[in-house]
C-alpha cells in the first residue's frame, strides 16, 4: 500500500514549500485531494515526483501554462507533440538570447562612454534613459 503525504510532507519531499504546492493546485497543475470530515488532506506520494516534474520543466524555461500541456502528454504516445513543444521552446530562447545580446552591447558601450573620463555634463547613461523617443 502507498503511503500517504500530508502537504507539508509533499512540499519538503518535493524540495518546495506548501504555497507552491498550494499555487500548483490553483492553477491546475495538482489535484487537491477531497479534504476528510476532521482530518487532512493526504496526497498520494507520487505527487512529489510530478512536483518534480514541474519544478524540472520550469528550469528548463517552460511556462506553467506549457508545463500543463506536458503534463496532459506525459505517458501517452506523443513524442512528437512532445517535441514540437521543445522546439517551439528552443525557437523562443534563442530569440531571448539575441535580445539579450543586443541589451548587453548597449550598455556596455553605455558604460564605456562613462569610462572615457568625462566629468562634466550628465552621466551619458542618464541621457539615454531619459530620451523622449
Amino acid at each position: 500500500m502507498q503511503r500517504e503525504l500530508t502537504i507539508g510532507r509533499l512540499a519538503t519531499l518535493a524540495g518546495v514549500n506548501v504555497e507552491t504546492i498550494r499555487y500548483y493546485q490553483r492553477r491546475g497543475l495538482l489535484d487537491e485531494p477531497r479534504k476528510p470530515h476532521r482530518g487532512h488532506r493526504h496526497y498520494p506520494a507520487d505527487m512529489a515526483k510530478r512536483v518534480g516534474f514541474i519544478k524540472r520543466a520550469q528550469a528548463l524555461g517552460f511556462t506553467l501554462e506549457e508545463i500543463a500541456s506536458l503534463l496532459r502528454l506525459e505517458g501517452a504516445d506523443c513524442c512528437a507533440d512532445t517535441r514540437e513543444l521543445a522546439a517551439h521552446k528552443v525557437t523562443l530562447i534563442e530569440r531571448r538570447l539575441l535580445d539579450l545580446a543586443a541589451m548587453r552591447d548597449a550598455l556596455t558601450a553605455l558604460v564605456h562612454q562613462c569610462d572615457t573620463g568625462r566629468t562634466e555634463g550628465p552621466c551619458p547613461i542618464i541621457s539615454v534613459l531619459a530620451q523622449n523617443d
